[in-house]
């Protein structure tokens, strides 16, 4: 336990040395503030004349309070998540390919498993970290714009839907560790996650999409409009994803021949 509270420790030190990691928030802080000023055009429907085009994509946004706030930050998290989350994963990975520290790590006297699992627990904090970024902002936005209809009822529902949908779309980060280690750096998991946003809008338009583990936060965020949409099917879909990116991601630094 005390090698493994070291390794994080090392991880969570690179993670927060380096650049990249901050990139995340900074773009990712991105999604409240566009979500606020779509409410603050639906708010003021003079403005939004005025903005042409701009005010009728704000109409996509719903009415101007704090459900369709929330829906829309959890649409946005259930998509934007899927690259943002997936780049922490595949940068995490695919770092030590990239500054040929492979070597170096399995020289270290712990099991070859020990070191994927501590990247993977520093994935899932930065990316919750980034999660609770993104919901304060959203919740300090709303509250400069003055969204009404704010209850105690629409905070704790609006939350739970952002924290489900936050949980199920980083599950989904696993098999992109497996791409960053199978292809030795960045580009094969950046690949995958690129393919798999494009697969979840089109099998999700086509009425599949219950089925795509990818597609499946976006339909809990009430992307369609039919509300929060998530079956024991489903979450068993996404476990399942997530675990076999997990053991076959163990598996590869376990057996693989490592030639960093």
């Amino acid at each position: 336990m005390n090698q493994m509270r070291k390794l994080i420790s090392t991880e969570l030190l690179k993670s927060r040395k380096s650049k990249v990691i901050w990139i995340t928030f900074i773009s990712f802080t991105l999604l409240p503030i566009m979500g606020g000023f779509f409410m603050f055009v639906l708010k003021h429907p003079d403005f939004a004349k005025t903005s042409g085009l701009l005010g009728a994509k704000a109409q996509l946004a719903g009415s101007a309070d704090w459900p369709s706030f929330f829906s829309l930050l959890a649409q946005g998290i259930a998509i934007g998540g899927l690259f943002v989350f997936g780049f922490i994963t595949s940068w995490i990975f695919g770092r030590e390919y990239s500054d040929r520290t492979v070597k170096d790590l399995l020289a270290l006297p712990f099991p070859r498993t020990s070191v994927p699992i501590a990247k993977f627990i520093t994935a899932l904090i930065w990316s919750t970290l980034v999660t609770a970024w993104v919901i304060g902002i959203g919740f300090i936005v709303g509250q400069v714009i003055g969204l009404p209809q704010w209850s105690a009822e629409v905070w704790q529902h609006g939350l739970y839907v952002l924290v489900v949908t936050s949980v199920l779309t980083i599950l989904l980060s696993t098999p992109v560790a497996l791409f960053a280690c199978y292809g030795r750096g960045y580009l094969a998991p950046l690949g995958f996650v690129i393919m798999t946003m494009i697969l979840s809008q089109i099998i999700g338009a086509i009425g599949y999409g219950s089925f795509f583990p990818w597609s499946i936060p976006a339909l809990f965020s009430n992307v369609t409009g039919e509300g929060n949409l998530l079956s024991v099917t489903g979450v068993s879909i996404i476990l399942i994803t997530s675990l076999i990116g997990f053991i076959s991601t163990l598996s590869f630094w376990w057996f693989a021949d490592q030639n960093g």
